[in-house]
């Protein structure tokens, strides 16, 4: 397992290594040692799938307070782009963000820290499956909006299929003056 470190701080790209044979194939999607080796989270508490279409955005999401999650996500069919923007108060990447394809054909994964909204636009239909740090909790549930001009998220799909909470949640500026200048 290859762990990748990002621009932004807590960020890691995960590459598995990946052993095919004329069965098919097998990987480690989660090794503890590995994982604590580079200090990366080591206690997840949610598994969560989901299959969306081609086209489909879903995001930016997050959980705050308490509740905050650290993310484990990957793609086990077909191929998105996955995308967290920084969210932590007083963080020097604060509004930045990261994005990488996950693709199932490489299994690789985005390690998502506490502080970020997260999202993905989906290029083939996927499963798209993380692990969480803490349980989702709606009271704590909080969004940025997927297509602020300020961040200039490149999505990679047009006329993207959204959800209409999707499409209300305040700008990352907004998001801000509200919370007191971030998470």
């Amino acid at each position: 397992m290859e762990v990748r470190d990002t621009p932004i701080s807590g960020v890691y790209e995960i590459y598995p290594r990946i052993f095919n044979d004329d069965r098919g194939y097998f990987l480690e999607t989660y090794k503890q040692d590995v994982f604590e080796k580079h200090g990366l989270p080591t206690q997840w508490k949610q598994d969560n799938q989901s299959f969306s279409e081609a086209g489909t955005v879903r995001g930016l999401h997050f959980q705050q307070g308490v509740h905050a999650q650290a993310k484990l996500a990957r793609v086990i069919v077909g191929k998105v782009l996955d995308v967290c923007v920084d969210i932590r108060k007083g963080s020097p990447t604060f509004g930045k963000f990261h994005a990488v394809v996950l693709d199932a054909a490489l299994q690789n994964m985005l390690l998502i820290p506490k502080g970020f909204a997260h999202g993905f636009a989906v290029y083939e239909d996927a499963v798209f499956s993380y692990k969480c740090s803490d349980l989702y909790n709606k009271d704590s549930e909080g969004g940025i909006l997927w297509n602020d001009p300020e961040l200039g998220i490149e999505w990679g799909v047009a006329n993207p299929i959204l959800s209409q909470k999707d499409q209300g949640w305040p700008t990352l500026k907004e998001y801000a003056e509200i919370s007191g200048g971030g998470f």
